[in-house]
């Protein structure tokens, strides 16, 4: 398909884009936040409940840190995430991000609500006491120095295949690490990847009907993307962690 027929393609999708938001998305004013889950400083039993914050993480082990650790990077990269979804060609036509275009509120909305899930797994982690918080600090600054390189090549039904994919992965990570951790005893930590993990879900869904649409319209394209992507592999968005050098693809 020309490019300037996919760009129709993008724009018809548009109507359904608002739908996803009006029907399944909360304003900033109805979701959670992370103090929500959090000891709060301004109570008297504050220390006690960090004690017990602190006691809840201890058995979790080392390799389960890891992982969360990991998953809390990833999602600290959100700058550079909103940064690719603008960039993708037809999404962002007038090149402003406070844009009231369907697409433009959406990469807002995705990419605050995934601001949140970032910044309550590093208060976390700061208050166990169980990790190196200077260090994922500089892991955080070099991924957000290094960007992201999700492959697409700025084509918007290569991003939304490729989101789809992606979101799946965080959301069954963040399953997995919640099993973990309550296994471990700590049902606070297992409570709070698994409502990451319900938003995760949410933004996978988000995705597959979006791209769903670009199939019904362009049935042959959207397949031509699946193939490019597959051949290509999904790669993780901490690809350019490590000294901005290219990780095997996952």
């Amino acid at each position: 398909m020309a490019f300037e027929e996919k760009m129709e393609v993008i724009k018809s999708v548009e109507p359904f884009v608002e739908q996803f938001i009006s029907e399944k998305m909360k304003n900033p004013e109805e979701c959670w936040q992370p103090a929500d889950f959090l000891p709060d400083f301004a109570d008297s039993d504050f220390h006690d409940k960090i004690q017990i914050l602190q006691k809840s993480i201890a058995n979790v082990p080392d390799t389960v840190l890891v992982s969360l650790v990991g998953n809390m990077i990833t999602e600290e990269a959100l700058p550079s995430y909103q940064t690719f979804f603008n960039l993708l060609k037809g999404m962002n036509e007038e090149r402003n991000v406070s844009s009231n275009g369907a697409w433009a509120r959406w990469s807002r909305l995705w990419t605050a609500e995934e601001n949140r899930h970032g910044d309550l797994l590093n208060k976390y982690l700061y208050l166990s006491g169980r990790v190196d918080m200077k260090v994922v600090e500089k892991s955080i600054q070099q991924l957000l120095h290094n960007g992201v390189d999700l492959q697409t090549d700025g084509d918007p039904y290569n991003g939304m295949i490729y989101t789809s994919f992606q979101e799946r992965a965080t959301k069954i990570t963040h399953v997995n690490t919640g099993k973990l951790a309550y296994k471990s005893g700590d049902l606070a930590l297992a409570k709070i990847c698994n409502t990451i993990a319900g938003e995760e879900a949410l933004h996978e869904k988000a995705y597959k009907f979006f791209m769903g649409k670009i199939f019904e319209s362009d049935p042959n394209g959207g397949l031509a993307a699946f193939v490019a992507m597959m051949k290509k592999k999904i790669v993780m968005p901490a690809n350019l962690l490590d000294l901005g050098q290219r990780r095997d693809n996952t």
